[in-house]
């Protein structure tokens, strides 16, 4: 089993979208859980949307976790995708990082929301304390291409000690038509190509880290 958490301190990164479209590239390699850790439980009423059965299992997590408990309790899952809350000082983040092999970071292209970020590098060092083996990778979300400061914002991820995704996740109309049909961009045709591609390489690199 491989964890992964979607993590920022900052609400409106698109975690929840970053967390489910992952969830449905990685239920293509192998059964995939969804852990909703955000007390609005987004990604759970996401999944109830429209009449197509979301691809991947979407639950509310138990009430106390760790890595151990979470193999136990949801052993028959080849992958688990944590949506953490909007705050690095939930116990449900913190318990996250704990567990989790890998804690994806969604950034917007945005200089406001890069320094909102700017607490996560302690933040993951302190995770490493019980959880030496954790690793973080940071995703531009929302991009705009044709914007100067989107351009901008690799050399500036580049600058903030964490290793930053080769992939960008682009604004799309796309992501939101999923969310409103309770599903993931992989269940939406040739309309959805594009952002399919962009995950496909977001999971290339996602993949990579596990090994």
């Amino acid at each position: 089993m491989k964890i992964v958490a979607v993590v920022n301190q900052k609400g409106g990164a698109g975690k929840t979208t970053l967390a489910m479209n992952l969830a449905g590239g990685l239920n293509r390699r192998g059964q995939t859980l969804v852990l909703d850790l955000d007390p609005q439980g987004s990604a759970v009423q996401w999944a109830s949307q429209g009449s197509t059965r979301f691809p991947a299992v979407v639950k509310k997590p138990m009430a106390r976790f760790d890595n151990a408990s979470i193999r136990k309790t949801y052993s028959e899952f080849d992958y688990v995708v944590m949506d953490c809350p909007p705050s690095l000082e939930s116990g449900a983040t913190l318990s996250a990082l704990r567990a989790c092999h890998l804690a994806i970071i969604p950034v917007l292209p945005s200089p406001v929301d890069l320094w909102a970020s700017l607490r996560l590098p302690s933040e993951l060092e302190l995770a490493r304390q019980t959880n030496p083996g954790l690793r973080s990778l940071m995703v531009i979300n929302q991009l705009e291409p044709a914007s100067a400061l989107s351009s901008a914002m690799h050399g500036a991820l580049e600058e903030f000690g964490l290793p930053a995704a080769k992939t960008a996740i682009r604004r799309r109309a796309v992501y939101r038509t999923a969310a409103l049909d309770g599903v993931t961009v992989y269940e939406l045709g040739r309309r959805a190509e594009a952002a399919v591609n962009e995950f496909e390489s977001l999971l290339k690199e996602v993949t990579h880290e596990f090994a």
